[in-house]
């Protein structure tokens, strides 16, 4: 559980129903919503690397905004402090974790109590059990995000168009009262209601907060918890084609000299 603003609820409220409705619904597995710009992220190709401000602003959204209806399960508060991450200090992480309650226990007596999350510690989810999590989103199961990027075609393209994206209904198309209209979304037509706004957050760094800076932010934030060791990766998978590159040529002088020698 997070200690968290009425601003910053609301916010989180929208985007709960909001993600739940619309990035796991059978529906959106449909071939009729808009195809994804795709778009220059620097964590991208053979040397792409993440954002580590990009990183810092993208946390920053999910905390304000997300954090109090979806979790992230697969990520402990340390993480936000490892090499290829957001690289918080010791300091700030803790910081951070200190914000978070996590259930403990059993104490002495058999029972489990709460306290100040440490870095140790996942993010703990918003809800006791996933009945409290639809009883609270009108039946919906706001999904973890910890893997977002990767539940998805389009991955962070998607998410990022999907959060931007919301137009005027076209004349001509219905709209029911509840729903909006997305085209990144089958039909067109979505539950959650805009979930950025210009401005809904401060960003500590300065940064003007508009809907596309946020959409980025967060999105690139969304695709490093799901990929941590990104760059870990690319720099084993470089130094294998070093390797490998070498090894080739080496074995085609082997072979060029060997058959010199039989003619």
């Amino acid at each position: 559980m997070m200690r968290f603003g009425i601003k910053a609820g609301l916010a989180a409220a929208i985007m709960a129903v909001g993600l739940s409705a619309a990035v796991f619904t059978p529906a959106n597995a449909a071939g009729d919503a808009k195809h994804p710009a795709e778009m220059n992220w620097q964590f991208d190709g053979l040397f792409g690397t993440y954002d580590r401000n990009a990183l810092r602003r993208g946390f920053q959204v999910y905390k304000e905004v997300c954090a109090s209806c979806h979790s992230l399960n697969q990520i402990a508060f340390r993480n936000l402090s490892q090499e290829g991450g957001p690289e918080f200090s010791e300091a700030e992480v803790k910081a951070i974790a200190k914000e978070y309650l996590v259930e403990d226990g059993p104490d002495d007596y058999g029972d489990m109590f709460e306290r100040d999350a440490l870095p140790r510690d996942k993010f703990p989810s918003p809800y006791p059990n996933e009945n409290a999590a639809r009883a609270a989103n009108g039946g919906a199961y706001p999904p973890d995000l910890s893997l977002i990027t990767k539940a998805r075609g389009g991955g962070a393209d998607y998410i990022h168009a999907l959060l931007s994206g919301y137009e005027e209904a076209p004349e001509g198309v219905e709209m029911r009262a509840g729903l909006y209209y997305n085209p990144y979304m089958a039909g067109g037509k979505i539950a959650m209601p805009v979930p950025l706004l210009e401005e809904l957050v401060e960003y500590s760094d300065g940064t003007e907060a508009t809907v596309e800076q946020m959409s980025m932010d967060v999105t690139h934030f969304l695709n490093w918890t799901a990929e941590p060791e990104l760059e870990q990766r690319k720099r084993m998978g470089f130094m294998v084609l070093i390797y490998l590159t070498i090894f080739a040529g080496l074995m085609f002088f082997s072979m060029r000299k060997i058959w010199a020698d039989l003619h």
